[in-house]
């Protein structure tokens, strides 16, 4: 792990750039809106990327003329209760997302333009204890920033057209999943303290929650299930990821 996740003298430490990819507006709320919050709390700078517009969630019919700027919207205002420095928008189509050329190109041109310390994105890969985690958007997500991350955003002979406007190659040096396979979860950051702060972002999205008291238990008994998984003191919160280091002292550098 990185010096920055270590507490010192037990005030919380943050990366210095965080960049999180979410496919749908409200994705990055339920999967990581605790950990941002700490992070910017503490000083790290905080952008999302939001892949498609939303433009195919809601539940009420008289949400479809503006829900595109509806959760547009939402998902500002649930940044600024995080802490998130800004928003980037790729508008690619909701129930379309693939991880296409363009797409990763884009991934690509974001990362390094940011420089990011870590990224932190949707699991490419299929959770089936819980299907609803794995949307075919969100494990497009996944395999775009995979793809992008390595080796497309380290190799100088990817994308030239990047490096010629003034984007070189950038070795990322974390990459966080979160919302993939239980099995995969490698890292729970304790979010006990900040429970009511992800709730309040995921509640800003209120186009997408029918009934926001079960919304509420369910994020509830998740957090509380993965602080157990992850061997938190009883009664702590927790989110979980799937740490991989992508250019760290442990790993070898790639080609």
């Amino acid at each position: 792990m990185a010096d920055w996740e270590v507490p010192a003298g037990g005030a919380p430490l943050a990366p210095r750039r965080a960049l999180v990819f979410a496919a749908h507006p409200d994705d990055l709320d339920f999967g990581a809106a605790g950990t941002i919050a700490r992070w910017a709390a503490a000083g790290s700078e905080v952008s999302y990327c939001i892949m498609t517009d939303g433009d195919a969630g809601g539940f009420d019919d008289a949400h479809r003329p503006d829900i595109v700027a509806r959760r547009t919207a939402e998902q500002e205002q649930a940044a600024r209760i995080t802490g998130a420095r800004d928003i980037h928008y790729f508008h690619e189509r909701d129930g379309f997302l693939e991880p296409s050329y363009e797409v990763v190109g884009k991934t690509v041109e974001l990362i390094r333009r940011i420089r990011p310390d870590v990224v932190l994105s949707m699991h490419p890969e299929r959770a089936w204890d819980r299907i609803q985690k794995s949307h075919p958007d969100h494990l497009a997500c996944g395999e775009a920033v995979t793809r992008a991350v390595y080796p497309a955003v380290e190799n100088p002979y990817a994308y030239p057209e990047l490096a010629a406007a003034g984007l070189p190659a950038y070795k990322l040096p974390y990459l966080w999943f979160y919302g993939g396979p239980r099995e995969r979860e490698n890292h729970y950051v304790d979010v006990t303290d900040l429970v009511d702060v992800k709730l309040a972002a995921i509640r800003i999205h209120a186009s997408q929650h029918p009934d926001i008291a079960a919304m509420e238990a369910r994020v509830r008994a998740n957090l509380q299930e993965n602080a157990c998984r992850g061997g938190l003191p009883e009664g702590s919160s927790a989110e979980a990821f799937h740490v991989v280091g992508i250019n760290t002292p442990e790993t070898i550098a790639g080609f």
